[in-house]
């Protein structure tokens, strides 16, 4: 049926969503692109955050990019990446799929586990820092030998405690995509299931993971790009210490930039930093195969 414009309806609304976007469009512009764009400029620069800028052309470059720190960082910033996604997506597909059921205490528990989520890292970290203590924290209060080491002054425990941490506070987030994913799979899929015998595992593992395989890929996206943003968490609670045990890319840039005054290479850093999150991030959208978009709905 034609409209009083005498337009189809559906070439109307193709018309319309272009400028639906525009809002969103403009938005990322002005805070995504153009800062990037001043970032990207200020890593050929010389300035040390208050004086003029000087362009240095590549120096910044060359003095990041032959520092032995930044491989280091490089492989401390993969490792807390990788360790956290084994810890955290396990646990989110089984939080998740536990809290899709349909029980009430379930729906109380789901707010529950939600709570890390609405606390400030820095807070976290401080609460942390202050029951990991050895002298003053829990294990000294319960006379605990087990929890009264030094946590955060031996470079396994530390990084240890930094991936228990993230894990702690990002778990309920993934738990709670990973719900809404649960729920969205069709029930007829189960009752066929358990009309040929199968069990409350053999259905986890051959209806509820697959059917899970395009959530997967969204919560590990913004996990593996969310970790390379890890700043505060850290710079709380262990500096990157002991040593540059957890100094992580992030960190590295913040003391590059704010504590040594060096907003060239930190500027770099910052670079290096969304070049490999963009690469990260269209990766795992090709592993995600070319219908990642598609519908799981039943009948879709």
């Amino acid at each position: 049926m034609s409209s009083l414009t005498g337009r189809p309806p559906g070439r109307r609304q193709r018309s319309i969503l272009p400028w639906l976007a525009t809002p969103a469009l403009v938005l990322f512009v002005g805070f995504a692109v153009i800062p990037l764009v001043g970032v990207f400029a200020l890593s050929f620069t010389t300035w040390d955050g208050i004086g003029a800028i000087h362009p240095s052309g590549l120096a910044s470059w060359r003095a990041v990019l032959t520092d032995p720190r930044l491989p280091h960082a490089l492989w401390v910033t993969f490792m807390v990446m990788a360790v956290s996604w084994a810890v955290q997506t396990p646990l989110s597909i089984l939080l998740g799929t536990f809290l899709a059921g349909r029980q009430r205490y379930r729906a109380v528990l789901g707010v529950v586990y939600f709570v890390p989520l609405m606390l400030s890292s820095a807070a976290i970290a401080i609460a942390y820092k202050a029951l990991l203590d050895p002298n003053f924290g829990l294990g000294a209060g319960l006379k605990l030998p087990l929890l009264s080491q030094d946590w955060l002054g031996r470079p396994g425990l530390a990084f240890g405690v930094v991936v228990f941490v993230v894990s702690w506070q990002f778990v309920p987030f993934h738990s709670l995509i990973y719900q809404g994913g649960v729920q969205q799979i069709p029930k007829s899929l189960y009752e066929a299931a358990q009309v040929d015998g199968a069990g409350r595992i053999r259905q986890f593992f051959s209806i509820t993971l697959p059917q899970l395989k395009y959530t997967v890929i969204t919560s590990s996206t913004l996990m593996v790009v969310g970790s390379l943003t890890f700043f505060d968490l850290i710079f709380v609670l262990t500096e990157g210490g002991p040593g540059d045990a957890t100094r992580v890319l992030a960190l590295d840039m913040y003391k590059r930039g704010f504590q040594a005054s060096l907003m060239g290479p930190a500027s770099v850093i910052a670079v290096i930093l969304v070049l490999v999150g963009l690469a990260l991030a269209l990766l795992l959208r090709r592993l995600g195969g070319r219908d990642a978009g598609a519908s799981q709905l039943e009948g879709a």
